[in-house]
């Protein structure tokens, strides 16, 4: 972090969280917190709980939570500096630049100036496109059907047959040739220099937040490359950047269509399309999937018709899916892409199509059946075996007699005689015996996972409700410490809330920033400032819980203290305190 923790916190304190959030989310307030939809994932009943007293977000659905600072780093996908700089001039606090060092201060400041060089890019190409040099980018693009207010949203330009007019009007603005060689737009050499894009129609790529971090360039005529991208810089990562998802994510669609192209984004959303995207010149990636996750739950696949594109989604559905997002696959024949499909059909025969989508499964199925001559009664096998084990990628016995039943009924094969096929592929390739997985290896397995489990969920219990009730503290006291908190990070946690309470301010928004330069680790603690575990201890059966609670954490510290303990004095003082928990009684009345 470039901030002392002091700093951090006067900002942090100085912007009520329920103000902030509700810039972007309409929360209605219920009880002691503030509920909205989650702006992070779709959803129809509101779930996303903001909670003023701790001053802190979560969500219940998908588990995002934080505190104000983070919410800013979720939705605009800003960098701690600049969500805290947001934060701060919001609330009128002045930055102290010194405490950033200078090499931290130099990067900070190349950023923003290659953010300067790119608008200023994107100005130049368009203003070209406008005028008789860029007449031929101008004609392409309405021949391609689009219109002004099409072509001045997406910010659309055109690069010069000059080969170097672009570095010029640069140098001319005061730029050197060290930044400009890290911008990606020109190509500097000991023989000469040259722009990266000429004679090409030009594409601004922005980022979530709408600033230009890199361009895509198509040429006029028959040049090659046909489509030439930004290389990668300090602003343009091309697998983890989407085409459009500047403007899908703010679409009221719940779901995200993924195209191949610019033009086919374009066209898309010209048609009503809002929520189309598209990757940038490489196959859809891990990167793109978590990205897509922060803002839809299922996605339709609109990739071009022909061989590559059918290749191009058979690479992705596995990819989604590993990232749990549901798939379908849009049917654009007799056309190509998307935009030759609306241009001759229609944006409502695309609707009826984009409804009618195909299930990601059945369309794998689909595609294996064309590699088998079903008239050949060996193939027709070989086809029944390959999809009986597709189907045994599915590891619940429920959801995969579903899609029996579907490859059964598509493919007219006996729903029996493919159940049957699964069930003994699956013994013997040691996946699914017939009748479902072995209950002694999975009753086994499951026993030693909850046994591993159980002492971190009663740390991670406990710490919930001693933040969530600090009274609580006088009902452990003398029996818990923070070092009865044996799981590392349950343990840095409860030694910041111990500390908290014996100040008299237990400060959840505050721990949390210790935890933001690690995603993982950051949710974990979140997760236990927002745990849904009810108002208040108040009933007999939550009494015995909290007693239960309290004896286990006890129990699994004294148990992995003796494992440790070096002498036998030590020893002996932990089994006298093990004997003693057996009479031991907590009250919280």
């Amino acid at each position: 972090m470039f901030y002392p923790e002091e700093i951090v916190e006067e900002v942090r304190t100085k912007n009520d969280i329920v103000d902030v959030i509700s810039g972007y989310v309409k929360l209605q307030k219920k009880g002691s917190n503030y509920f909205g939809l989650c702006p992070f994932h779709n959803e129809k009943s509101p779930s996303f709980s903001v909670s003023s007293s701790k001053q802190m977000y979560y969500c219940f659905g998908c588990g995002a939570g934080g505190n104000a600072i983070t919410f800013l780093m979720e939705y605009e996908n800003y960098s701690f500096p600049e969500a805290l700089k947001a934060l701060a001039d919001r609330a009128g606090v002045a930055l102290p630049e010194k405490d950033m060092s200078k090499e931290a201060r130099a990067q900070a400041d190349l950023r923003t100036t290659l953010l300067e060089i790119n608008k200023l890019a994107a100005n130049y190409f368009y203003y070209q496109l406008k005028h008789p040099q860029g007449r031929a980018g101008y004609e392409y693009l309405r021949n391609r059907q689009l219109t002004d207010d099409t072509i001045r949203r997406f910010g659309l330009g055109f690069a010069n047959k000059t080969g170097d007019d672009l570095y010029r009007y640069l140098k001319d603005k005061g730029y050197r040739d060290q930044i400009l060689k890290e911008t990606g737009l020109v190509t500097i050499e000991e023989k000469g220099t040259h722009d990266k894009f000429w004679n090409r129609v030009m594409f601004p790529i922005m980022d979530v937040n709408n600033r230009v971090i890199g361009f895509g360039g198509r040429v006029m005529g028959d040049g090659k490359p046909k489509y030439l991208n930004s290389p990668e810089t300090r602003l343009f990562d091309k697998s983890r950047n989407l085409y459009g998802l500047n403007y899908a994510r703010t679409s009221r669609e719940k779901f995200l269509l993924i195209c191949e192209g610019y033009m086919d984004v374009i066209a898309m959303h010209q048609a009503g399309f809002t929520n189309a995207v598209a990757s940038l010149g490489t196959a859809l990636t891990p990167g793109h999937a978590s990205l897509i996750k922060r803002y839809a739950d299922q996605v339709i696949l609109t990739y071009d018709s022909d061989g590559a594109g059918v290749r191009a989604a058979l690479r992705a559905i596995p990819i989604l899916k590993e990232a749990g997002i549901s798939c379908k696959v849009l049917n654009l024949e007799p056309y190509k892409d998307p935009d030759e499909f609306i241009k001759n059909l229609g944006p409502e025969e695309f609707r009826q199509r984009v409804d009618k989508a195909r299930n990601s499964f059945l369309f794998e199925i689909d595609v294996m059946k064309r590699e088998y001559d079903l008239e050949d009664p060996e193939q027709k096998t070989r086809f029944y075996n390959s999809a009986a084990r597709k189907l045994l990628e599915f590891p619940e016995a429920l959801e995969r007699d579903n899609y029996i039943q579907a490859v059964a009924r598509e493919h007219f094969i006996n729903y029996q005689d493919l159940r049957r096929l699964v069930n003994n592929l699956g013994s013997r390739l040691g996946g699914v015996p017939q009748g479902g997985r072995s209950q002694n290896s999975l009753s086994y397995k499951d026993r030693k996972k909850e046994k591993e489990d159980g002492p971190k969920r009663s740390q991670r219990l406990l710490l919930t409700w001693l933040i969530e009730d600090p009274r609580l503290f006088e009902k452990i006291r003398g029996i818990i410490t923070p070092d009865d908190f044996r799981e590392e990070l349950y343990h840095q946690v409860a030694q910041m809330v111990f500390d908290g309470h014996a100040k008299g301010d237990v400060n959840p928004a505050g721990i949390l920033n210790h935890f933001i330069d690690d995603e993982e680790r950051y949710h974990t603690v979140a997760s236990l400032f927002h745990a849904n575990v009810g108002e208040s201890l108040n009933n007999e059966e939550q009494k015995k819980a909290f007693s239960e609670t309290v004896l286990k954490v006890k129990k699994n510290s004294l148990d992995e203290a003796s494992k440790k303990a070096t002498d036998m004095a030590q020893l002996q003082e932990i089994i006298k305190a093990q004997s003693a928990l057996k009479t031991l009684n907590i009250s919280i009345d």
